[in-house]
């Protein structure tokens, strides 16, 4: 070995921008695992509170504007992950020193399948937000096969309805630069003892999870006289929530936890819990199911959204059906050797996802110039 080649200095880490214009907490985890699974690269993040939809996906351009025009002057990233709540077309026309670094943009969820509440005002900015970004980037990816889905149906659908001067087949375009990876789920280990017979709801108590169809079906429940406790674990607003407030007066004796846990006891809970239920009318990746599944929890689900890539049938119900999710649930509890067992959620934790992972900021980063430089992981 020569001089010269032991005193080389070692590359110096690649540079990654992660850009997040909207940091709830489901995104918020994505984000915190991914710049802490793959420390080896020198990351910069750029987010902002989850609060605000509508002046987040269209303003996010402006709330970056002086920073990101000064930093992409002083020192560009290698590569720049951005999510798809990101303006990343105008982002990247703003600052002509990001249009040439090699961009992936990352869809938690999609405009074109989100399910609008009565107070929202139909518009297709945001749709068109996340249409722009997805054509600019070099890189698209899902969280599922749903998600990618439904996105390109949606998109073929919007165009379908246009005047007149709509580009050819954008679905194709877009087909080939995308692909599935979804967020890793940090798996919970089960407890020694189960209780069969406890429910878990881990979900907002938001619209868009139909908490409305979940209590019917408890109610239900009780009204055939099944035993069964509950669990109510998610996130509630200050607004008072008509369904929770009907399961607090119909079913108190049945409630065992009726409060959003820091996240220690809520692993507890999961741990030992029989049942999670989801009412979902939009569900993206399910990472609140796969969390309680990863415990051991028994999924019961609607047959649709991503539960369909994610869960055998036996497992789903009629989508939008009370009655036939407290069935489902009554035909378990009053034959327990009729329950099954916690499917497998392998393909959404642990080091399978993690490496996929590697590998995509491996390809970006290669496509940056850099295929003759040792890969940092």
């Amino acid at each position: 070995m020569t001089h010269n080649a032991l005193m080389r200095t070692p590359d110096p880490p690649r540079r990654i921008w992660l850009l997040s214009a909207y940091r709830a907490e489901s995104h918020a985890a994505w984000a915190d695992r991914l710049v802490r699974d793959h420390g080896a690269y020198r990351w910069r993040r750029f987010e902002l509170p989850g609060r605000h939809f509508a002046w987040r996906i269209r303003g996010n351009p402006l709330s970056w504007f002086d920073e990101l025009g000064a930093a992409s002057e002083s020192s560009p990233p290698d590569a720049l992950i951005a999510t798809s709540m990101v303006d990343l077309a105008t982002i990247r026309g703003l600052h002509p020193a990001l249009a040439r670094v090699p961009t992936l943009l990352y869809f938690h969820e999609n405009q074109f399948a989100y399910p609008r509440s009565e107070r929202q005002v139909t518009s297709i900015e945001a749709r068109m937000v996340q249409l722009y970004a997805a054509l600019c980037a070099d890189r698209v990816l899902f969280n599922s096969r749903f998600n990618r889905r439904s996105f390109l149906d949606g998109v073929a659908a919007l165009l379908a309805r246009m005047p007149d001067h709509v580009p050819g087949d954008l679905g194709s375009l877009l087909s080939r630069r995308s692909d599935v990876l979804p967020v890793p789920v940090e798996a919970i280990a089960p407890a020694p003892r189960r209780d069969p017979r406890l429910v878990v709801w881990n979900h907002r108590w938001e619209y868009d999870k139909a908490p409305d169809l979940f209590a019917e079906a408890m109610v239900e429940l009780e009204r055939r006289g099944v035993a069964f406790r509950l669990a109510l674990l998610g996130p509630r607003g200050a607004r008072p929530v008509p369904a929770l407030a009907r399961i607090r007066s119909a079913l108190a004796s049945r409630i065992e936890i009726d409060r959003c846990p820091d996240r220690e006891d809520y692993r507890a809970v999961l741990a030992r819990a029989g049942v999670v239920v989801s009412t979902a009318r939009h569900e993206f990746q399910g990472l609140s199911v796969l969390e309680a599944v990863s415990a051991g929890c028994v999924p019961l689900v609607p047959d649709a959204l991503c539960y369909r890539e994610q869960y055998p049938e036996s497992f789903r119900y009629a989508e939008g059906d009370s009655d036939a999710l407290a069935g489902c649930l009554q035909g378990w509890f009053d034959a327990p050797r009729a329950m099954p067992r916690a499917p497998s959620v392998h393909d959404w934790t642990g080091p399978k996802v993690k490496a996929r992972w590697s590998e995509e900021l491996a390809r970006l980063l290669a496509s940056a110039g850099g295929l003759g430089r040792r890969a940092v992981e």
